[in-house]
């Protein structure tokens, strides 16, 4: 198929598992967390930081100019999220700069990613697929910010980290458009962004399950 068949596929294919990732009746927590903006925002904080290092990481390990300046805006825009999310944190009077969000090292996500070694299979998984994760979060979280009164944290992701994350998005099609050309590009594309659909749907699960968080932004 051509690349722009075979990314008209991925859409499809992930659309359908990002709407689970919405809660609802079948995603009920078993064990209730308190739910709170503060407590969502710190969850946000250790994925602003490994989406920062992991496009750093292949930022300095690709020869293709055009995926490294696209790697190095987003190492960028992920860093800035961060420091303005510990921003709103202090705001909101939790001591951001005496947390550490990798305390317990890294997620599973971070993990596979990772472990990924060709420029196709990443630009699938991280800005493809993980963005378009963190786009769905981040409209779930703004609507939960809303609901509970904090329009500045809904601001905040409204108008700047959104944004950023789509873009990061539609970078990450344009990239595989090029890249995606033949059946072995694609079908490692492929690979790598339905596994990282399957980790973050095991791990909204596992969240559920262990600690009643939902809502939470980013990925």
């Amino acid at each position: 198929m051509t690349a722009g068949e075979f990314v008209r596929r991925l859409d499809e294919d992930a659309a359908s598992l990002l709407a689970r990732l919405a809660p609802d009746d079948t995603l009920k927590p078993e064990v209730e967390g308190e739910l709170t903006v503060v407590n969502l925002l710190k969850v946000a904080l250790r994925n602003e930081v490994e989406a920062t290092e992991i496009a750093a990481r292949w930022l300095v390990t690709t020869d293709d100019l055009e995926v490294k300046l696209a790697l190095a805006r987003q190492v960028g825009d992920e860093a800035r999220h961060y420091r303005l999310i510990a921003d709103r944190l202090r705001a909101l009077g939790f001591a951001a700069a005496t947390f550490d969000p990798l305390a317990k090292g890294p997620g599973p996500l971070f993990g596979y990613l990772d472990t990924l070694t060709s420029t196709v299979e990443r630009v699938a998984a991280g800005q493809f697929t993980r963005e378009a994760i963190a786009v769905v979060k981040n409209r779930q979280f703004i609507a939960f910010c809303e609901a509970a009164g904090d329009h500045e944290t809904a601001a905040l992701y409204r108008d700047v980290i959104e944004p950023d994350e789509r873009h990061h998005h539609e970078l990450g099609r344009r990239l595989l458009l090029r890249l995606a050309t033949t059946p072995a590009a694609q079908e490692a594309a492929g690979r790598a962004a339905r596994r990282t659909l399957e980790l973050a749907e095991e791990l909204q699960r596992a969240a559920l399950a262990t600690a009643g968080i939902h809502h939470a932004p980013g990925c």
